[in-house]
């Protein structure tokens, strides 16, 4: 069996399994749809795995969203799983071999499309937010969106990001928060204030046990 078509059972089995527990489970969402301004759009690495159907209710009309992946090889299922939901991604990290990853970014932002970064990864630490991206924040002058998902049930994976993978027929809350304006704040100043906001949404949104 060649590795093309591990890779083609693999994502189709991901994004097969995605749906049946999608749809099984009672969603919410909270926070307006993204409007025609280009933004950076910041999630935990440990939100990935229902994540694409935010995309879908809070996307706006045409409008592209470019996923920042990894060149790990984990990025490539990844790549390949969102590229189902119509999603693009830019290959690389802000925080290693960033360079190339950021000109591409930069050049996503400028075509006022929104670039999407998982802050903490590709591999942590855990609930950090990196220099990249507040730096394409500072760049080229856009605003920062936080996009989170809290299950009533679910599965953790006993990995760095502490993933969840919500159980079938559980509740699922969405939220796209409000534009959020760190133009006037230091990269410490900014990175500060959208940890307290990502704790802000999980509180609100979080389910008591």
């Amino acid at each position: 069996m060649g590795k093309s078509f591990k890779i083609l059972c693999l994502t189709r089995f991901v994004f097969i399994l995605q749906w049946l527990i999608f749809l099984t489970c009672f969603k919410t969402y909270r926070g307006a749809k993204v409007d025609e301004s280009p933004y950076v759009v910041l999630f935990w690495h440990g939100r990935l795995a229902l994540m694409p159907f935010a995309f879908r209710h809070f996307k706006c009309g045409k409008k592209r969203a470019y996923v920042m992946i990894s060149h790990h090889k984990d990025g490539e299922y990844i790549a390949k799983i969102i590229k189902l939901y119509g999603l693009n991604s830019v290959r690389g990290s802000t925080s290693k071999g960033a360079s190339s990853a950021l000109k591409a970014a930069f050049k996503v932002l400028d075509e006022n499309d929104d670039i999407i970064i998982t802050p903490d990864g590709p591999r942590g630490p855990y609930h950090s937010i990196s220099d990249g991206a507040i730096l394409l924040a500072h760049k080229k002058n856009v605003k920062i969106r936080i996009l989170n998902y809290e299950a009533s049930r679910f599965w953790q994976f006993k990995s760095w990001d502490k993933m969840i993978l919500p159980k079938p027929f559980s509740k699922i809350v969405y939220r796209l928060s409000e534009p959020l304006d760190v133009s006037q704040l230091s990269k410490d100043e900014a990175k500060e204030f959208l940890q307290r906001e990502f704790e802000k949404i999980r509180q609100s949104d979080g389910f008591k046990e």
